[in-house]
């Protein structure tokens, strides 16, 4: 009579080979590349955003901005104000900005580096990539 653990050590005894596959990459599908692209770009944006307005937080808080009011009043006449510059609405739409030339840069980036790649693999035959089974 045999238990689970003879069993599983039985099992763990045999030594299975394990299978190796290796296959080259030959080519990268435009669309898809692009849509992956445009996708690392909205997360890349939100993180863009939220860094943006955190950094403002922290800096609001801080009194950095009252500080360099003071600053730059020392040189000017007190006409010159920095927070009528850097308020919270200013500095989330230069952060809506930023994302959204970050969103259109980084997806015609993948979109280019999937048109490289697909010229480069006629020069050179491809990526050669080694998979294994376990």
């Amino acid at each position: 009579m045999s238990t689970v653990a003879d069993k599983l050590a039985k099992k763990s005894s045999s030594k299975s080979s394990a299978k190796q596959v290796r296959l080259r990459l030959v080519y990268v599908d435009f669309w898809s590349a692009v849509k992956l692209s445009f996708l690392a770009a909205v997360a890349l944006a939100i993180v863009t955003v939220v860094s943006f307005f955190l950094v403002y937080m922290i800096v609001q808080t801080t009194g950095l901005i009252a500080k360099a009011d003071e600053f730059f009043a020392s040189f000017s006449d007190g006409s010159l104000s920095l927070s009528q510059f850097v308020g919270l609405p200013q500095v989330m739409a230069f952060a809506a900005v930023v994302a959204i030339l970050n969103l259109v840069v980084v997806t015609v980036l993948g979109a280019v580096v999937a048109g490289i790649y697909n010229l480069a693999v006629k020069v050179t035959g491809g990526l050669l990539v080694g998979f294994t089974s376990n």
